[in-house]
């Protein structure tokens, strides 16, 4: 007889499961706002390097220096850090001017340049301005670094006010009475002329005397300083005007001779002086005249 087999076991073998993401995957990063700038900088990793150096040299610096101050660490050791940042690049290569129209550049070139070391640490600016204002035409001067090599000066210029003629020579002056430069008489601006030793300073006292008569002003020629007391003013129509001494009393009466002038007409009908060094009346001189007739102007001194 025969024995049947007996059934075999059945195995169930299970699907094996696609494998799934690792959770420990880290999430892509999203770019920040620093990276998205520094992405759109129209710079080669190159120059971003450089960039990048140099800030980190200049920051180091100046906190090694700002300590060795703060613990009294002898200036020596200072100026050996800043001449060893110069010899790694931040030293005066060049030097940017702008503002000039009349200052001699080179001299403003030179001043800047005239420095004990060109290390960009050690360039004392507020000495290079000071150089710089000792230049007629400079009213002000801003001056600052660029790094890694550069200068930068700003020049504000004064402007010409007047012409001062003394002993031959002649020299631009501004509002103030500072010279600015020697000018030939070829080359003179249509500018007022201001006569006699020490004339330049009495020039802003000059600019009030001529707004008192605002009238007047375009019509004078030229103004000579006498006896280092009182001003003549020569007008274009060919009169000279003798005014009293002081400030006050040549004002007043320069301002009467604009309302006589304005009321009868005295500048161009031929007369040659008017003399007003007594506030208390106007004296006419007349082509031709030995002396000189009298206007009595009791009102002259009101």
């Amino acid at each position: 007889m025969s024995r049947k087999p007996s059934s075999a076991k059945r195995q169930t073998v299970k699907p094996k499961r696609a494998a799934q993401p690792s959770r420990a995957v880290a999430k892509r990063k999203e770019p920040n706002v620093l990276d998205l700038a520094i992405s759109a900088l129209p710079l080669s990793d190159a120059t971003l390097h450089r960039v990048t150096v140099w800030g980190l040299t200049g920051i180091a610096v100046a906190s090694l220096l700002g300590v060795a101050t703060l613990f009294g660490v002898p200036g020596i050791i200072g100026t050996a850090l800043a001449e060893t940042v110069g010899r790694a690049g931040f030293r005066v290569e060049q030097v940017e001017v702008t503002g000039i129209k009349h200052a001699d550049k080179m001299s403003v070139y030179n001043y800047t340049l005239d420095q004990k070391s060109q290390a960009m640490p050690l360039v004392d600016l507020e000495e290079v301005r000071g150089k710089l204002m000792s230049i007629g035409w400079v009213a002000d001067a801003r001056v600052s670094r660029r790094l890694p090599d550069t200068l930068m000066v700003h020049i504000v210029e004064r402007r010409a006010a007047a012409v001062w003629q003394h002993k031959g020579q002649l020299m631009l002056i501004d509002a103030e009475g500072v010279l600015l430069e020697p000018v030939s008489a070829e080359a003179m601006p249509d500018l007022p002329l201001v006569i006699g030793d020490g004339a330049y300073a009495q020039q802003p006292a000059y600019q009030r005397l001529l707004d008192a008569a605002p009238a007047l002003k375009p019509l004078v020629k030229a103004a000579t300083w006498i006896g280092n007391r009182r001003w003549d003013l020569s007008f274009n129509t060919g009169e000279r005007l003798a005014l009293p001494e002081g400030e006050a009393d040549a004002a007043k009466a320069l301002k009467k001779f604009a309302e006589l002038d304005g009321a009868d007409r005295l500048l161009g009908r031929g007369y040659l002086r008017f003399d007003m060094r007594d506030p208390a009346r106007l004296v006419v001189r007349m082509p031709g005249q030995v002396e000189r007739r009298e206007i009595q102007t009791a009102s002259v001194s009101e």
